[in-house]
Protein backbone atom coordinates (compact mmCIF):
# COMPACT_ATOMS: atom_id res chain seq x y z
CA UNK A 1 0.00 0.00 0.00
CA UNK A 2 1.39 3.45 -1.64
CA UNK A 3 2.15 6.01 1.91
CA UNK A 4 -0.70 8.37 2.98
CA UNK A 5 0.55 12.14 1.53
CA UNK A 6 -0.10 13.37 5.22
CA UNK A 7 0.65 17.09 4.30
CA UNK A 8 -2.53 17.55 2.54
CA UNK A 9 -4.40 14.76 3.42
CA UNK A 10 -4.43 14.44 7.46
CA UNK A 11 -5.64 18.19 7.59
CA UNK A 12 -8.40 17.64 5.50
CA UNK A 13 -9.48 14.61 6.40
CA UNK A 14 -9.73 16.45 9.97
CA UNK A 15 -11.36 18.71 8.48
CA UNK A 16 -14.15 16.45 6.79
CA UNK A 17 -14.68 14.46 9.80
CA UNK A 18 -15.88 17.27 11.59
CA UNK A 19 -18.19 18.29 8.78
CA UNK A 20 -19.55 14.43 8.55
CA UNK A 21 -20.56 14.15 12.26
CA UNK A 22 -21.49 16.87 12.70
CA UNK A 23 -24.20 16.27 9.99
CA UNK A 24 -25.21 12.89 11.37
CA UNK A 25 -25.38 14.01 14.73
CA UNK A 26 -27.62 16.93 14.29
CA UNK A 27 -29.70 16.13 11.26
CA UNK A 28 -28.13 16.29 7.89
CA UNK A 29 -28.15 20.53 7.14
CA UNK A 30 -24.73 21.26 7.44
CA UNK A 31 -23.76 19.40 4.01
CA UNK A 32 -25.42 20.83 1.47
CA UNK A 33 -26.43 19.11 -1.33
CA UNK A 34 -24.36 19.23 -4.70
CA UNK A 35 -27.23 21.15 -6.24
CA UNK A 36 -27.70 23.46 -3.57
CA UNK A 37 -26.43 27.30 -3.68
CA UNK A 38 -23.46 26.34 -1.74
CA UNK A 39 -22.46 22.91 -2.37
CA UNK A 40 -20.74 20.91 -0.08
CA UNK A 41 -17.87 18.62 -1.76
CA UNK A 42 -19.14 16.29 0.66
CA UNK A 43 -22.32 14.52 0.92
CA UNK A 44 -24.23 13.59 3.57
CA UNK A 45 -27.21 11.30 3.19
CA UNK A 46 -29.82 9.04 4.19
CA UNK A 47 -29.54 5.47 2.37
CA UNK A 48 -32.73 4.08 0.68
CA UNK A 49 -32.25 0.78 2.79
CA UNK A 50 -31.93 1.10 6.49
CA UNK A 51 -29.51 -2.02 6.92
CA UNK A 52 -27.02 0.84 5.12
CA UNK A 53 -27.61 2.12 8.43
CA UNK A 54 -28.57 5.96 9.24
CA UNK A 55 -26.12 7.85 6.88
CA UNK A 56 -23.92 7.45 3.82
CA UNK A 57 -21.03 9.94 3.05
CA UNK A 58 -18.83 9.95 -0.12
CA UNK A 59 -16.40 11.64 2.27
CA UNK A 60 -13.55 8.65 1.27
CA UNK A 61 -14.13 9.36 -2.11
CA UNK A 62 -13.19 13.04 -1.95
CA UNK A 63 -10.53 13.05 -0.11
CA UNK A 64 -9.13 9.93 -1.60
CA UNK A 65 -6.74 12.33 -4.39
CA UNK A 66 -5.24 14.05 -1.59
CA UNK A 67 -4.28 10.61 0.38
CA UNK A 68 -3.01 9.14 -3.21
CA UNK A 69 -4.93 5.91 -2.33
CA UNK A 70 -8.06 4.25 -3.85
CA UNK A 71 -11.23 5.82 -2.02
CA UNK A 72 -12.14 2.52 -0.52
CA UNK A 73 -8.40 2.26 1.24
CA UNK A 74 -9.06 6.13 2.70
CA UNK A 75 -12.18 4.82 4.13
CA UNK A 76 -10.97 2.08 5.72
CA UNK A 77 -8.51 4.28 7.49
CA UNK A 78 -11.59 6.58 8.26
CA UNK A 79 -13.94 3.82 9.69
CA UNK A 80 -12.81 3.34 12.84
CA UNK A 81 -12.08 6.91 13.76
CA UNK A 82 -15.67 7.90 13.03
CA UNK A 83 -17.00 3.99 14.79
CA UNK A 84 -14.92 5.53 18.00
CA UNK A 85 -16.83 9.14 17.88
CA UNK A 86 -19.76 9.59 20.64
CA UNK A 87 -22.98 8.92 19.70
CA UNK A 88 -22.05 6.88 16.83
CA UNK A 89 -22.48 2.82 16.80
CA UNK A 90 -20.72 1.65 13.90
CA UNK A 91 -19.28 2.86 10.74
CA UNK A 92 -18.74 0.44 7.84
CA UNK A 93 -17.25 0.93 4.38
CA UNK A 94 -19.68 -0.10 1.46
CA UNK A 95 -19.11 -0.29 -2.68
CA UNK A 96 -15.94 1.61 -4.13
CA UNK A 97 -15.67 3.78 -0.76
CA UNK A 98 -18.90 4.60 0.68
CA UNK A 99 -18.64 5.37 5.03
CA UNK A 100 -22.08 3.80 5.73
CA UNK A 101 -23.03 5.21 9.58
CA UNK A 102 -25.35 3.81 12.12
CA UNK A 103 -25.74 5.94 15.06
CA UNK A 104 -26.89 4.62 18.61
CA UNK A 105 -30.04 4.72 19.64
CA UNK A 106 -29.27 7.37 22.11
CA UNK A 107 -27.76 10.03 19.95
CA UNK A 108 -30.79 9.53 17.50
CA UNK A 109 -33.42 9.93 19.80
CA UNK A 110 -32.09 13.04 21.33
CA UNK A 111 -33.15 14.42 18.37
CA UNK A 112 -36.73 14.46 19.78
CA UNK A 113 -36.27 15.89 22.55
CA UNK A 114 -34.44 18.91 20.27
CA UNK A 115 -37.31 19.23 18.21
CA UNK A 116 -39.50 19.64 21.04
CA UNK A 117 -37.47 22.10 22.62
CA UNK A 118 -36.88 23.90 19.56
CA UNK A 119 -40.50 24.29 18.61
CA UNK A 120 -41.52 26.74 16.13
CA UNK A 121 -37.78 27.44 15.35
CA UNK A 122 -37.17 23.79 14.33
CA UNK A 123 -36.44 23.86 10.36
CA UNK A 124 -35.00 27.17 9.81
CA UNK A 125 -32.09 27.14 9.03
CA UNK A 126 -28.84 30.33 8.02
CA UNK A 127 -28.42 28.51 4.23
CA UNK A 128 -29.44 32.06 3.04
CA UNK A 129 -28.84 34.18 5.54
CA UNK A 130 -27.64 38.11 4.23
CA UNK A 131 -29.78 37.45 0.94
CA UNK A 132 -31.48 40.31 -0.04
CA UNK A 133 -34.32 39.07 -2.34
CA UNK A 134 -37.55 40.81 -3.73
CA UNK A 135 -39.95 37.71 -5.03
CA UNK A 136 -42.83 39.32 -7.24
CA UNK A 137 -45.51 36.90 -7.65
CA UNK A 138 -49.49 37.29 -8.97
CA UNK A 139 -49.18 40.62 -10.40
CA UNK A 140 -52.09 40.09 -12.45
CA UNK A 141 -53.85 42.79 -14.23
CA UNK A 142 -56.58 44.57 -12.54
CA UNK A 143 -58.75 44.02 -15.43
CA UNK A 144 -60.95 41.21 -13.63
CA UNK A 145 -60.50 38.52 -10.77
CA UNK A 146 -57.65 36.43 -10.37
CA UNK A 147 -58.07 33.24 -12.66
CA UNK A 148 -57.17 29.84 -11.78
CA UNK A 149 -52.99 30.29 -13.11
CA UNK A 150 -52.48 33.15 -11.16
CA UNK A 151 -53.81 31.43 -8.13
CA UNK A 152 -51.08 28.73 -8.46
CA UNK A 153 -48.56 31.57 -8.03
CA UNK A 154 -50.42 32.87 -5.24
CA UNK A 155 -49.94 29.47 -3.47
CA UNK A 156 -46.34 28.90 -5.09
CA UNK A 157 -45.40 32.44 -4.14
CA UNK A 158 -45.98 32.74 -1.13
CA UNK A 159 -44.63 29.46 -0.04
CA UNK A 160 -41.82 30.26 -1.49
CA UNK A 161 -41.63 33.48 0.33
CA UNK A 162 -41.85 31.26 3.71
CA UNK A 163 -39.34 29.37 2.71
CA UNK A 164 -37.14 31.58 2.12
CA UNK A 165 -37.16 33.31 5.18
CA UNK A 166 -36.55 30.13 7.36
CA UNK A 167 -33.56 29.57 5.21
CA UNK A 168 -32.67 33.06 6.74
CA UNK A 169 -33.06 35.46 3.21
CA UNK A 170 -34.68 38.79 3.88
CA UNK A 171 -37.60 38.71 1.65
CA UNK A 172 -39.70 41.46 0.20
CA UNK A 173 -42.96 39.68 -0.80
CA UNK A 174 -44.42 42.12 -3.33
CA UNK A 175 -47.38 42.48 -6.62
CA UNK A 176 -46.79 44.68 -9.37
CA UNK A 177 -50.21 46.70 -9.93
CA UNK A 178 -50.29 47.32 -13.97
CA UNK A 179 -52.35 50.21 -13.47
CA UNK A 180 -51.38 51.71 -16.76
CA UNK A 181 -51.61 51.22 -20.25
CA UNK A 182 -53.78 49.99 -23.07
CA UNK A 183 -55.40 47.12 -20.77
CA UNK A 184 -56.46 49.61 -18.32
CA UNK A 185 -58.12 51.81 -20.72
CA UNK A 186 -60.09 48.79 -22.14
CA UNK A 187 -61.18 48.20 -19.06
CA UNK A 188 -62.70 51.17 -18.48
CA UNK A 189 -64.29 51.62 -21.35
CA UNK A 190 -66.22 48.10 -20.54
CA UNK A 191 -67.37 49.39 -17.28
CA UNK A 192 -68.72 52.83 -18.86
CA UNK A 193 -70.14 50.53 -21.70
CA UNK A 194 -71.90 48.45 -18.84
CA UNK A 195 -73.11 51.09 -17.28
CA UNK A 196 -74.93 52.74 -20.21
CA UNK A 197 -75.91 49.41 -21.20
CA UNK A 198 -74.11 49.31 -24.69
CA UNK A 199 -72.70 46.34 -26.34
CA UNK A 200 -69.16 45.19 -24.79
CA UNK A 201 -65.83 47.28 -27.15
CA UNK A 202 -64.12 45.42 -29.53
CA UNK A 203 -61.19 44.92 -26.70
CA UNK A 204 -63.09 45.31 -23.94
CA UNK A 205 -63.41 42.70 -21.20
CA UNK A 206 -66.98 40.71 -20.13
CA UNK A 207 -68.90 39.17 -17.30
CA UNK A 208 -70.77 39.62 -14.67
CA UNK A 209 -68.12 41.43 -12.82
CA UNK A 210 -67.85 44.27 -15.46
CA UNK A 211 -71.57 45.14 -14.49
CA UNK A 212 -70.81 44.45 -10.98
CA UNK A 213 -67.62 47.35 -10.83
CA UNK A 214 -69.75 49.47 -13.05
CA UNK A 215 -72.67 49.81 -10.63
CA UNK A 216 -70.69 49.87 -7.73
CA UNK A 217 -68.59 53.18 -9.22
CA UNK A 218 -72.43 54.47 -9.86
CA UNK A 219 -72.80 54.40 -6.40
CA UNK A 220 -69.43 55.90 -5.73
CA UNK A 221 -70.39 58.39 -8.12
CA UNK A 222 -74.09 58.68 -9.11
CA UNK A 223 -73.20 61.83 -10.97
CA UNK A 224 -70.72 60.10 -13.39
CA UNK A 225 -73.40 59.32 -16.50
CA UNK A 226 -73.78 62.95 -17.00
CA UNK A 227 -70.37 64.04 -17.31
CA UNK A 228 -69.02 64.62 -20.75
CA UNK A 229 -67.34 61.17 -21.98
CA UNK A 230 -63.98 61.47 -21.51
CA UNK A 231 -64.50 62.43 -17.79
CA UNK A 232 -66.83 59.82 -17.17
CA UNK A 233 -64.51 57.38 -18.89
CA UNK A 234 -61.86 58.70 -16.45
CA UNK A 235 -63.97 58.27 -13.31
CA UNK A 236 -65.20 55.18 -14.51
CA UNK A 237 -61.43 53.69 -15.02
CA UNK A 238 -60.14 55.32 -11.53
CA UNK A 239 -63.09 54.11 -9.62
CA UNK A 240 -63.66 51.16 -11.41
CA UNK A 241 -59.52 50.09 -11.34
CA UNK A 242 -59.18 50.67 -7.71
CA UNK A 243 -62.59 48.65 -6.91
CA UNK A 244 -61.37 45.39 -8.99
CA UNK A 245 -57.93 46.03 -7.50
CA UNK A 246 -59.42 45.68 -4.01
CA UNK A 247 -61.16 43.09 -5.07
CA UNK A 248 -58.02 41.17 -6.00
CA UNK A 249 -56.67 41.41 -2.38
CA UNK A 250 -59.45 40.09 -0.58
CA UNK A 251 -59.52 37.15 -2.46
CA UNK A 252 -55.80 36.94 -2.34
CA UNK A 253 -56.03 37.44 1.72
CA UNK A 254 -58.72 34.87 1.71
CA UNK A 255 -56.50 32.33 0.07
CA UNK A 256 -53.69 33.03 3.04
CA UNK A 257 -51.73 35.19 0.61
CA UNK A 258 -49.99 38.07 2.52
CA UNK A 259 -47.87 40.96 0.49
CA UNK A 260 -44.96 43.73 2.00
CA UNK A 261 -45.88 45.83 -1.37
CA UNK A 262 -48.21 46.25 -3.61
CA UNK A 263 -46.24 48.62 -6.37
CA UNK A 264 -48.12 50.72 -8.85
CA UNK A 265 -47.11 51.03 -12.55
CA UNK A 266 -48.24 54.36 -12.28
CA UNK A 267 -45.88 55.58 -9.85
CA UNK A 268 -43.18 54.83 -12.60
CA UNK A 269 -44.81 57.16 -14.90
CA UNK A 270 -45.76 59.83 -12.46
CA UNK A 271 -42.10 60.15 -10.96
CA UNK A 272 -40.40 60.16 -14.23
CA UNK A 273 -38.93 56.49 -13.61
CA UNK A 274 -39.32 55.49 -17.17
CA UNK A 275 -37.45 58.79 -18.30
CA UNK A 276 -34.13 57.94 -15.92
CA UNK A 277 -34.25 54.36 -16.70
CA UNK A 278 -33.78 55.19 -20.60
CA UNK A 279 -31.26 57.64 -19.89
CA UNK A 280 -29.25 55.14 -17.87
CA UNK A 281 -29.46 52.52 -20.75
CA UNK A 282 -28.22 55.50 -23.09
CA UNK A 283 -25.41 55.98 -20.54
CA UNK A 284 -24.55 52.74 -21.05
CA UNK A 285 -23.70 52.92 -24.77
CA UNK A 286 -26.99 50.37 -25.31
CA UNK A 287 -29.61 53.00 -26.83
CA UNK A 288 -30.33 53.42 -30.45
CA UNK A 289 -32.64 55.34 -32.37
CA UNK A 290 -34.44 53.61 -35.86
CA UNK A 291 -37.53 55.16 -37.92
CA UNK A 292 -38.34 57.11 -35.05
CA UNK A 293 -38.36 54.98 -32.38
CA UNK A 294 -35.83 54.67 -29.62
CA UNK A 295 -34.33 51.24 -28.93
CA UNK A 296 -32.37 49.06 -26.69
CA UNK A 297 -29.82 46.71 -27.97
CA UNK A 298 -30.69 43.45 -26.09
CA UNK A 299 -28.83 41.38 -28.67
CA UNK A 300 -25.48 42.35 -27.18
CA UNK A 301 -26.59 40.06 -24.80
CA UNK A 302 -28.57 37.34 -26.11
CA UNK A 303 -31.64 38.49 -26.47
CA UNK A 304 -33.18 37.10 -30.10
CA UNK A 305 -34.29 40.60 -31.10
CA UNK A 306 -33.51 44.52 -29.91
CA UNK A 307 -36.31 46.07 -28.19
CA UNK A 308 -38.23 49.42 -28.36
CA UNK A 309 -38.35 51.20 -25.70
CA UNK A 310 -40.34 54.41 -27.22
CA UNK A 311 -41.96 54.01 -30.38
CA UNK A 312 -42.39 56.31 -33.31
CA UNK A 313 -45.29 57.92 -32.13
CA UNK A 314 -43.65 58.96 -28.33
CA UNK A 315 -45.84 56.41 -26.48
CA UNK A 316 -43.90 54.18 -24.10
CA UNK A 317 -43.65 50.18 -24.43
CA UNK A 318 -44.72 47.67 -21.79
CA UNK A 319 -40.55 46.91 -21.77
CA UNK A 320 -39.57 50.51 -21.05
CA UNK A 321 -41.27 50.33 -17.82
CA UNK A 322 -40.36 46.14 -16.87
CA UNK A 323 -36.76 48.22 -17.39
CA UNK A 324 -37.84 50.86 -14.79
CA UNK A 325 -39.10 48.79 -12.53
CA UNK A 326 -36.72 46.18 -12.50
CA UNK A 327 -33.76 49.11 -11.75
CA UNK A 328 -36.32 50.33 -8.51
CA UNK A 329 -36.12 47.40 -7.22
CA UNK A 330 -32.22 47.42 -7.56
CA UNK A 331 -31.96 51.30 -5.90
CA UNK A 332 -34.18 49.62 -3.24
CA UNK A 333 -31.48 47.79 -2.30
CA UNK A 334 -32.19 44.03 -3.08
CA UNK A 335 -29.36 41.82 -4.05
CA UNK A 336 -31.65 39.42 -6.36
CA UNK A 337 -34.75 40.27 -7.74
CA UNK A 338 -36.97 37.08 -8.72
CA UNK A 339 -39.89 37.52 -11.00
CA UNK A 340 -42.80 34.35 -11.61
CA UNK A 341 -44.29 34.48 -14.61
CA UNK A 342 -46.83 31.94 -16.42
CA UNK A 343 -46.04 29.76 -19.39
CA UNK A 344 -47.42 32.47 -21.77
CA UNK A 345 -44.86 34.79 -20.76
CA UNK A 346 -41.95 32.53 -21.08
CA UNK A 347 -40.39 34.62 -23.88
CA UNK A 348 -39.44 37.50 -21.73
CA UNK A 349 -37.01 35.48 -19.95
CA UNK A 350 -34.22 36.33 -22.87
CA UNK A 351 -34.75 40.16 -22.82
CA UNK A 352 -35.44 40.29 -19.50
CA UNK A 353 -31.66 39.19 -19.12
CA UNK A 354 -30.35 40.78 -21.40
CA UNK A 355 -32.24 44.14 -19.91
CA UNK A 356 -30.27 43.80 -16.80
CA UNK A 357 -26.90 43.31 -18.34
CA UNK A 358 -27.53 46.31 -19.83
CA UNK A 359 -27.62 47.75 -16.81
CA UNK A 360 -24.39 46.81 -15.92
CA UNK A 361 -25.74 43.58 -13.80
CA UNK A 362 -25.14 40.18 -13.91
CA UNK A 363 -28.36 38.15 -14.77
CA UNK A 364 -27.53 35.66 -13.12
CA UNK A 365 -26.82 37.01 -9.88
CA UNK A 366 -28.97 39.94 -9.82
CA UNK A 367 -32.17 38.59 -11.72
CA UNK A 368 -34.00 35.07 -11.51
CA UNK A 369 -37.32 34.52 -13.46
CA UNK A 370 -39.40 31.50 -12.84
CA UNK A 371 -41.85 29.85 -15.24
CA UNK A 372 -44.68 28.42 -14.20
CA UNK A 373 -47.22 25.97 -16.21
CA UNK A 374 -51.09 25.87 -16.60
CA UNK A 375 -53.69 24.73 -14.35
CA UNK A 376 -56.77 22.59 -15.23
CA UNK A 377 -59.68 21.64 -13.30
CA UNK A 378 -61.70 18.53 -14.29
CA UNK A 379 -64.74 17.12 -12.28
CA UNK A 380 -65.87 13.60 -13.29
CA UNK A 381 -63.77 13.31 -15.77
CA UNK A 382 -64.38 16.37 -17.55
CA UNK A 383 -62.74 19.61 -17.95
CA UNK A 384 -64.36 22.55 -15.76
CA UNK A 385 -64.15 25.48 -18.05
CA UNK A 386 -66.22 28.51 -17.26
CA UNK A 387 -67.06 30.69 -14.73
CA UNK A 388 -70.20 31.65 -13.39
CA UNK A 389 -68.79 35.50 -12.71
CA UNK A 390 -65.93 35.96 -14.84
CA UNK A 391 -67.57 34.27 -18.04
CA UNK A 392 -64.50 32.95 -19.69
CA UNK A 393 -62.16 31.56 -17.15
CA UNK A 394 -62.20 30.31 -13.54
CA UNK A 395 -61.40 32.12 -10.80
CA UNK A 396 -58.84 31.98 -7.61
CA UNK A 397 -62.38 32.21 -5.82
CA UNK A 398 -64.29 29.51 -7.94
CA UNK A 399 -61.53 27.32 -6.87
CA UNK A 400 -61.49 27.98 -3.16
CA UNK A 401 -65.47 27.89 -3.02
CA UNK A 402 -65.56 24.50 -4.71
CA UNK A 403 -62.63 22.51 -2.72
CA UNK A 404 -61.78 24.84 0.29
CA UNK A 405 -58.50 26.89 0.79
CA UNK A 406 -56.55 24.14 2.76
CA UNK A 407 -56.86 21.75 -0.56
CA UNK A 408 -56.48 24.20 -2.85
CA UNK A 409 -53.30 25.54 -1.23
CA UNK A 410 -52.08 22.23 -0.74
CA UNK A 411 -53.00 21.00 -4.29
CA UNK A 412 -51.11 23.21 -5.99
CA UNK A 413 -48.02 23.70 -3.87
CA UNK A 414 -47.54 19.79 -4.03
CA UNK A 415 -46.70 19.69 -8.45
CA UNK A 416 -43.48 21.08 -9.45
CA UNK A 417 -44.00 24.67 -10.85
CA UNK A 418 -42.55 22.91 -14.39
CA UNK A 419 -45.24 20.68 -14.57
CA UNK A 420 -49.30 21.37 -15.56
CA UNK A 421 -51.67 20.53 -12.98
CA UNK A 422 -54.59 18.53 -13.86
CA UNK A 423 -56.69 19.20 -10.46
CA UNK A 424 -59.12 16.45 -9.76
CA UNK A 425 -62.22 18.10 -7.82
CA UNK A 426 -63.59 15.03 -6.72
CA UNK A 427 -60.17 13.98 -5.14
CA UNK A 428 -59.80 17.47 -3.63
CA UNK A 429 -63.31 16.77 -1.78
CA UNK A 430 -63.68 13.28 -1.05
CA UNK A 431 -61.39 13.93 2.67
CA UNK A 432 -59.99 10.27 2.41
CA UNK A 433 -56.17 9.16 2.26
CA UNK A 434 -56.13 9.17 -1.67
CA UNK A 435 -56.30 13.02 -0.52
CA UNK A 436 -52.85 14.17 0.36
CA UNK A 437 -53.48 16.97 2.30
CA UNK A 438 -56.16 15.11 4.01
CA UNK A 439 -53.48 12.60 4.69
CA UNK A 440 -51.35 14.75 5.93
CA UNK A 441 -53.80 16.28 8.12
CA UNK A 442 -55.01 13.90 9.93
CA UNK A 443 -51.34 12.12 10.69
CA UNK A 444 -51.26 15.71 12.74
CA UNK A 445 -54.52 14.96 14.46
CA UNK A 446 -53.32 11.48 15.71
CA UNK A 447 -50.15 12.80 17.86
CA UNK A 448 -52.64 15.64 19.11
CA UNK A 449 -54.94 13.13 20.45
CA UNK A 450 -52.88 10.87 22.00
CA UNK A 451 -51.58 13.92 23.93
CA UNK A 452 -54.94 14.81 24.94
CA UNK A 453 -55.47 11.29 26.44
CA UNK A 454 -52.25 11.72 28.00
CA UNK A 455 -53.26 14.51 29.74
CA UNK A 456 -56.87 13.17 30.57
CA UNK A 457 -54.81 10.39 32.41
CA UNK A 458 -52.28 12.69 34.34
CA UNK A 459 -49.54 11.40 32.63
CA UNK A 460 -46.67 13.81 31.45
CA UNK A 461 -43.37 13.55 28.98
CA UNK A 462 -41.91 14.85 32.08
CA UNK A 463 -38.34 17.41 32.02
CA UNK A 464 -36.21 16.86 29.14
CA UNK A 465 -33.85 15.86 32.12
CA UNK A 466 -36.76 13.00 32.96
CA UNK A 467 -36.41 12.00 28.53
CA UNK A 468 -34.48 8.74 28.07
CA UNK A 469 -33.57 8.71 24.35
CA UNK A 470 -31.89 5.42 24.42
CA UNK A 471 -35.08 3.74 25.12
CA UNK A 472 -36.59 4.56 21.43
CA UNK A 473 -35.11 1.13 19.63
CA UNK A 474 -37.95 0.06 18.30
CA UNK A 475 -37.40 -0.02 14.42
CA UNK A 476 -40.62 2.13 13.83
CA UNK A 477 -38.97 4.66 15.69
CA UNK A 478 -36.31 4.94 13.99
CA UNK A 479 -37.80 4.64 11.05
CA UNK A 480 -39.50 7.95 12.46
CA UNK A 481 -36.55 9.85 13.97
CA UNK A 482 -34.50 9.65 10.49
CA UNK A 483 -37.62 11.25 8.92
CA UNK A 484 -37.81 14.42 11.42
CA UNK A 485 -34.17 15.01 10.89
CA UNK A 486 -34.46 15.37 7.49
CA UNK A 487 -37.07 18.52 7.67
CA UNK A 488 -34.23 20.85 7.79
CA UNK A 489 -32.82 20.15 5.40
CA UNK A 490 -35.56 19.75 3.43
CA UNK A 491 -36.50 23.47 3.80
CA UNK A 492 -32.99 24.61 2.74
CA UNK A 493 -33.12 22.46 -0.35
CA UNK A 494 -36.53 23.55 -1.43
CA UNK A 495 -35.58 27.37 -0.43
CA UNK A 496 -32.38 27.16 -2.23
CA UNK A 497 -33.79 25.50 -5.25
CA UNK A 498 -37.04 27.65 -5.38
CA UNK A 499 -39.09 24.03 -5.30
CA UNK A 500 -41.38 24.36 -2.90
CA UNK A 501 -43.20 21.22 -3.62
CA UNK A 502 -40.23 19.28 -1.59
CA UNK A 503 -42.33 20.18 1.27
CA UNK A 504 -45.48 18.31 0.84
CA UNK A 505 -44.11 15.12 -0.57
CA UNK A 506 -41.75 15.36 2.61
CA UNK A 507 -44.69 15.99 4.62
CA UNK A 508 -46.56 12.98 2.73
CA UNK A 509 -43.30 10.86 4.07
CA UNK A 510 -43.39 11.88 7.14
CA UNK A 511 -47.22 11.36 7.74
CA UNK A 512 -46.70 7.65 6.44
CA UNK A 513 -43.73 7.00 9.03
CA UNK A 514 -46.21 8.46 11.73
CA UNK A 515 -48.91 6.31 11.15
CA UNK A 516 -46.55 3.00 10.80
CA UNK A 517 -45.26 3.99 13.96
CA UNK A 518 -48.44 4.70 15.78
CA UNK A 519 -49.55 1.40 14.33
CA UNK A 520 -46.31 -0.47 15.29
CA UNK A 521 -45.47 1.12 19.09
CA UNK A 522 -47.88 1.71 21.59
CA UNK A 523 -47.49 5.19 23.38
CA UNK A 524 -49.68 4.88 26.19
CA UNK A 525 -50.22 2.10 29.14
CA UNK A 526 -53.52 -0.02 28.87
CA UNK A 527 -55.84 0.15 31.61
CA UNK A 528 -54.39 -0.90 34.96
CA UNK A 529 -50.87 -0.64 33.36
CA UNK A 530 -48.42 2.36 34.69
CA UNK A 531 -46.54 4.57 32.80
CA UNK A 532 -42.66 4.28 32.25
CA UNK A 533 -39.48 5.88 30.94
CA UNK A 534 -40.67 4.21 27.59
CA UNK A 535 -44.09 5.57 27.28
CA UNK A 536 -42.30 9.13 28.27
CA UNK A 537 -39.62 8.47 25.65
CA UNK A 538 -42.93 7.91 23.25
CA UNK A 539 -44.62 11.15 24.58
CA UNK A 540 -41.44 13.15 23.38
CA UNK A 541 -41.06 11.50 20.27
CA UNK A 542 -45.44 12.00 19.74
CA UNK A 543 -44.38 15.67 20.70
CA UNK A 544 -41.84 16.15 18.26
CA UNK A 545 -43.45 14.74 14.97
CA UNK A 546 -46.60 17.13 15.84
CA UNK A 547 -44.49 19.75 15.69
CA UNK A 548 -42.45 19.01 12.48
CA UNK A 549 -45.92 18.25 10.67
CA UNK A 550 -47.31 21.75 12.10
CA UNK A 551 -44.05 23.92 10.85
CA UNK A 552 -44.54 22.06 7.74
CA UNK A 553 -47.85 22.66 7.33
CA UNK A 554 -47.52 26.34 8.65
CA UNK A 555 -44.71 26.96 5.55
CA UNK A 556 -47.17 25.87 3.07
CA UNK A 557 -50.19 27.93 4.55
CA UNK A 558 -52.22 25.04 5.46
CA UNK A 559 -53.80 24.90 8.64
CA UNK A 560 -52.93 21.73 11.15
CA UNK A 561 -55.97 20.73 12.71
CA UNK A 562 -56.10 18.94 16.00
CA UNK A 563 -59.37 17.27 15.55
CA UNK A 564 -61.35 16.06 12.11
Amino acid sequence: MRPIRRTRYVPAALAALSVVLAAVLTGPVAAAPAAAAEPAWIRVERPRHRSHGDYSTNVAMQLAKSAGLPARAVAEVLAPLVSAAAGVAKAEVAGPGFLNITLASAAIGALARDIVLAGDAYGRTDRLEGLRLNLEFVSANPTGPVHIGGARWAVVGDVLARLLEAAGANVSWEYYFNDAGVQIDGFARSLLAAAQGSPVPEDGYSGAYIEEIAAAVLRRQPAAMELPESEALAAFRTEGTALMFDEIKTSLAAFGTRFDVYFNEKDLHDQGDLDAAVARLREGGHVFEDEGAVWLRTTDFGDDKDRVLVKSDGSWTYFTADCAYYLNKRSRGFERVVIMLGADHAGYVGRMRAMAACFGDDPDTHLEILIGQLVNLGKDGEPVRMSKRAGTVLTLDDLVETVGVDAARYALARASVDAMIDLDIDLLTRQSNDDPVYYVQYAHTRPCAVQRRAEEAGIEKGTPQDFDPSLLTHEREADLLGMLAEFPQVVATAATLREPHRVAHYLEQLAGAYHRFYDACRVLPRAGEDPDDRTRARLWLTDASRLVMRNGLQLLGVSAPERM
